[in-house]
């Protein structure tokens, strides 16, 4: 069977899920505490990081690569466009995301409040939480300007950009640190993409000793 190894609260192994609920391709989720630099986790991707995907009966790494990988082989439905500038729309937004957003926002608040205590590194450090949160209010800020002028994030339909955003989205809202009262448009815009079927499974996952905010679950929030 095809296998994800991965971690529940990681943006990148999040946005990987999501494709493949959304293409409804089945996986056995196997939590990987990379971490640990355990050797069979190294053999299958030397870089030690998840997302790591065996689909048949290959190894696939990097969550953008495998997700653009998926959508070349199950083209449907699509999620990165045809159109040459169109697609180019897709992968900075992606990019922005998994790079800009996760050093800014990402590491600094999910770093320090759960994998800190997680991986046993000692206790969280409040000026960089802090910078984390200041730092979303501009990210935030600027999904609303993007969404006022389109349906999604890249343009006119769900793609690729969403599924990065919302996976950083949902890792921040499940320890309740985005403020949804900032832009009701981007409210919308993640009520909208949290109510697909492919989100089901990430609506369910529990972190041991820390469970989710109240409104985590909720569609209607």
């Amino acid at each position: 069977m095809n296998r994800l190894y991965h971690v529940a609260l990681s943006p990148f192994c999040r946005k990987v899920r999501l494709t493949l609920a959304e293409k409804k391709i089945e996986v056995e989720l196997v939590e990987e505490r990379y971490w640990e630099k355990s050797t069979e986790f190294t053999r299958r991707n030397p870089a030690g990081k998840v997302p790591v995907l065996r689909y048949d009966n290959r190894l696939f790494s990097e969550s953008q690569a495998i997700c653009e990988y998926i959508d070349e082989i199950v083209p449907d439905p699509q999620l990165m466009p045809r159109d040459p500038e169109a697609r180019y729309e897709v992968r900075r937004l992606c990019a922005w995301f998994d790079d800009k957003f996760n050093s800014e926002v990402t590491t600094k608040v999910m770093g320090e409040r759960v994998w800190k205590k997680v991986q046993k590194k000692g206790y969280p450090d409040s000026k960089t939480i802090k910078e984390g949160l200041a730092a979303i209010k501009f990210h935030i800020d600027y999904m609303g300007w993007l969404l006022d002028q389109r349906r999604w994030l890249a343009g006119d339909v769900m793609t690729l950009a969403d599924f990065s955003a919302a996976a950083h989205m949902s890792c921040l809202d499940y320890i309740s640190d985005v403020d949804w009262h900032r832009s009701e448009v981007v409210k919308q815009w993640y009520a909208k993409i949290k109510s697909r079927p492919a989100f089901r499974s990430l609506l369910a996952d529990q972190l041991p000793g820390m469970p989710p905010s109240p409104q985590y679950a909720e569609l209607d929030f």
